[in-house]
């Protein structure tokens, strides 16, 4: 059976036909479902470059391919094309109208899909891999209609998860707490983040392990948006540094809002202590600043299941992070610090102080990881697949109408 996934990740197309991301879910991402799929058809937003980026990575081949959405960047874009958008996605239902469908949530090109679906009582299942109500949360981005966005993404969700057919959720309970099926729909709990073999440290860190001078804290996420927390981490590790730490920050990212973070740098006065590496392709170069680091720092103000906590866990490398999505199913109590500068600056100290603190995080980090080996994961997907394509076959879609 075919497969096709409405997803939110922007895509770009060079002239040759062929397609690049240059961030997440390269051709290896979709891998896990075509055990399952004959093929996987990914319905999303693609722009039309004159070339590639050297640091982008291949998205289609080998029984993926695009079904490419108009591209937008935001709502203002979205309201301007949303015709056109909404033409795009329900004809490519159409086309593939014998195939599966997953909507990975929340997104819009995922809530056009489920009302085109929702019309014709087309079955959907849905993956739920992010929380619009913290993503949109005060302080995640100063546009106007904020509140309202939250509001409408929110209540959006909980209406298609209701409505869905089968559920795969990236927490334990997090997400199905706030987000829940309706009743007799089957559930699964899965991270969609898998490391490899090579993704892991075979020991712990010992406590004599050096701390620096300088003590280096380590942060990986978008500069496209404040999601990730980067402007409370400079504010944080700038108090930390007046407080008397020798120490340097490396934020692995890159992003629209990379200039003015490094000029928040300077204000907290950690400029000549800031190292920002942009954006490394390489897992192997992620690895690499992972390993140097003695502490990864996540003020998150939206998850579901941080991919970048877990391969900072697999190298055994301490973490300290914020209680949202489901980083509190990954870290013990003594590892979530609360979303304020003080309290982050506070136990920045107390790790760079205490070894036996960092010797016993490292250790526990190291073992909880092992939880998200592909071999450990993947059996739970395909059950997921499993259902996802017994509800289908009960379930014959007819066409969906233009418009």
């Amino acid at each position: 059976m075919e497969l096709v996934i409405a997803l939110e990740h922007r895509f770009a197309r060079t002239p040759d036909g062929a397609v690049w991301t240059p961030t997440a879910l390269a051709r290896a991402s979709w891998d896990r479902y075509l055990g399952a799929f004959g093929t996987v058809h990914l319905l999303a937003r693609v722009e039309d470059v004159p070339q590639r980026d050297p640091r982008w990575a291949r998205v289609d081949g080998d029984g993926v391919d695009l079904l490419p959405v108009p591209y937008y960047v935001g709502p203002r874009e979205y309201f301007l094309r949303r015709g056109r958008v909404r033409t795009a996605v329900r004809a490519a239902l159409d086309r593939h109208r014998s195939a599966a469908v997953i909507l990975r949530v929340a997104g819009t090109i995922a809530s056009v899909a489920a009302d085109a679906l929702r019309e014709t009582g087309s079955p959907f299942a849905v993956e739920v891999v992010g929380d619009p109500h913290d993503a949109l949360a005060p302080g995640a981005t100063s546009h106007p209609l904020r509140p309202f966005f939250r509001w409408w993404a929110t209540r959006e969700l909980r209406r298609i998860c209701r409505e869905a057919s089968s559920a795969l959720y990236v927490t334990t309970t997090t997400l199905q707490r706030r987000y829940p099926t309706r009743p007799g729909v089957h559930s699964f709990g899965v991270s969609d983040v898998e490391t490899g073999r090579d993704a892991f440290v075979v020991e712990p860190r010992p406590p004599d392990a050096p701390a620096g001078p300088p003590f280096r804290i380590v942060h990986v996420g978008t500069l496209a948006a404040l999601y990730k927390g980067p402007d409370l981490l400079i504010d944080a590790v700038g108090r930390a540094a007046a407080a008397g730490l020798d120490v340097e920050l490396t934020i692995v990212g890159d992003g629209q809002l990379r200039p003015p973070l490094e000029e928040r740098a300077r204000r907290a006065g950690i400029g000549q202590r800031t190292r920002f590496v942009g954006h490394l392709a390489s897992p192997a170069a992620v690895r690499a600043e992972l390993d140097r680091a003695h502490v990864f720092v996540l003020p998150s103000r939206q998850e579901g299941m941080p991919r970048a906590v877990v391969e900072a866990m697999a190298r055994a490398l301490p973490c300290l992070c914020s209680a949202i999505g489901g980083i509190p199913e990954l870290l013990p109590a003594e590892a979530i610090v609360d979303m304020e500068i003080g309290a982050f600056a506070a136990r920045i100290l107390d790790v760079a102080r205490d070894a036996s603190l960092r010797a016993r995080m490292s250790r526990e980090n190291l073992q909880r990881a092992r939880a998200f080996r592909q071999e450990a994961l993947q059996p739970i997907r395909e059950a997921f697949y499993r259902d996802v394509i017994a509800r289908a076959q009960r379930g014959a879609r007819t066409p969906v109408a233009a418009g």
